[in-house]
């Protein structure tokens, strides 16, 4: 049986000891803030940067990892004779994939294969744990590959958040939609589709906008992570919410980071799930 080792990059927000327990390899993106540019962290680390992006004017901008990151990440595998299976945030949201894909055919595309998650955050761990266990039956690298390049067609994110003023900093509303939304207190249904962040709908409050995304969780979901920014009781209530309608699920809470996270805010919402 082949030895495989999984790569994945930072916004898949695994916690270290699940990193470690697989001996899984991140490569992080970085973030560019108040003059500093720095690697974006693991869970438990990012409660500084969002303190610090609360009473902040300025606002971050994220980047991509290099050629480079990823070669060294495959040369140290290849030379230690795994295979390399690396499974990116989507492409449609980060050029990280372009970059393990670069990386992949300098180092040696014979024994790595790169997927495209067309996801991100809880939806990409999930899709590395379910790869790290077709592995553990025995699965080969280009098998793995075909189940994980099926699943990712079944998984689905929605977000809300709590102040419309990050999505209007990042460019995804204008000043005027905004200001009338927050005076409205307008929540978005914010989707992750085909890959890419799209608006769904609106509704009023932040307890419809919970409500309402739980309708879009598909009944035969079989894990759903809740994640979320500052806001770890709220997210528990939540998931107490939606272990009662979806029993037969696997939940999970998860962080959201500072590359995902800035673009929503404090106190942002979301779920993500595989069926």
């Amino acid at each position: 049986m082949s030895k495989i080792k999984f790569v994945t990059d930072s916004t898949a927000y695994i916690d270290k000891s699940f990193i470690e327990k697989y001996n899984i390899d991140i490569v992080p993106l970085s973030v560019n803030f108040e003059g500093s540019v720095e690697n974006e962290g693991l869970p438990g680390e990012f409660d500084v940067f969002f303190k610090k992006l609360s009473k902040s004017s300025d606002f971050p901008t994220t980047s991509q990892p290099s050629i480079g990151a990823f070669a060294e990440v495959f040369n140290k595998a290849i030379k230690e004779n795994y295979e390399v299976i690396a499974i990116t945030l989507s492409s449609k949201l980060s050029g990280t994939f372009n970059s393990a894909n670069a990386a992949a055919s300098i180092v040696d595309s014979s024994k790595i294969s790169i997927i495209d998650s067309l996801t991100a955050a809880a939806n990409l761990k999930a899709l590395v744990e379910k790869a790290i266990q077709l592995s553990e039956k025995g699965l080969s690298r280009q098998q793995i590959v075909n189940e994980i390049e099926e699943q990712k067609k079944h998984t689905g994110i929605r977000l809300t958040v709590a102040t419309l003023d990050y999505l209007k900093k990042g460019g995804r509303l204008s000043t005027a939609e905004a200001m009338i939304g927050s005076l409205l207190n307008i929540k978005p249904i914010i989707g992750l589709i085909d890959g890419k962040l799209e608006p769904l709908s609106k509704v009023r409050g932040k307890k419809k906008a919970m409500d309402k995304m739980l309708e879009d969780i598909p009944s035969n979901a079989s894990t759903i992570g809740i994640c979320h920014i500052g806001i770890l009781d709220e997210a528990k209530e939540y998931e107490k919410m939606i272990q009662k309608r979806f029993p037969n699920a696997n939940t999970e809470i998860y962080e959201l980071g500072p590359v995902i996270g800035s673009h929503l805010g404090l106190e942002a919402i979301g779920i993500c799930y595989l069926y």
